[in-house]
């Protein structure tokens, strides 16, 4: 007689439940929990003023481009750029970066950060910006080679 042995995960053993949570639930743990769980992690008291910054780029009303920028821990990261294709190739892009470098020296942000599809045009753009490549994660985003880029601030 052979005695075989069932491996069941030690997940499947837990007395919880895991479940989808809605939003209301997850910011309430956070909010409960953050501080302590970051002082853990980093191993010292970590202050995490998080904060949005949007920017836009206007004439006559009619909103050009748009970059959106999060601030926390002394880095920036940018969320989200884009102009519009007929007004690219004008400097909206670089003003509105421009900008966002401004407001994050003015938090003591010491670099800002990027992500964008590897090889691309976005990074040509970004690294004629001053960004340099820091890191690239193959297949990270819609199975796509994405660049992480940085540019040192202050």
């Amino acid at each position: 007689m052979v005695c075989r042995w069932i491996s069941i995960p030690r997940w499947r053993l837990l007395p919880v439940e895991i479940v989808r949570a809605d939003d209301v639930t997850t910011e309430r743990f956070f909010a409960e929990h953050q501080r302590a769980l970051l002082k853990e992690l980093y191993g010292f008291s970590v202050i995490w003023h998080e904060q949005t910054h949007d920017f836009a780029a206007v004439e006559s009303g009619a909103t050009l481009g748009a970059l959106t920028i999060r601030i926390a821990a002394s880095l920036a990261h940018v969320e989200r750029i884009a102009v519009l294709p007929g007004h690219r190739y004008t400097g909206i892009g670089r003003a509105l970066l421009a900008s966002s470098e401004d407001v994050a020296n003015y938090y003591n942000c010491h670099k800002m950060t990027l992500l964008v599809p590897a090889a691309s045009d976005a990074q040509q753009f970004f690294q004629a910006c001053g960004y340099h490549q820091e890191a690239v994660l193959p297949q990270h985003t819609f199975k796509l080679d994405v660049a992480v880029l940085r540019k040192f601030l202050l």
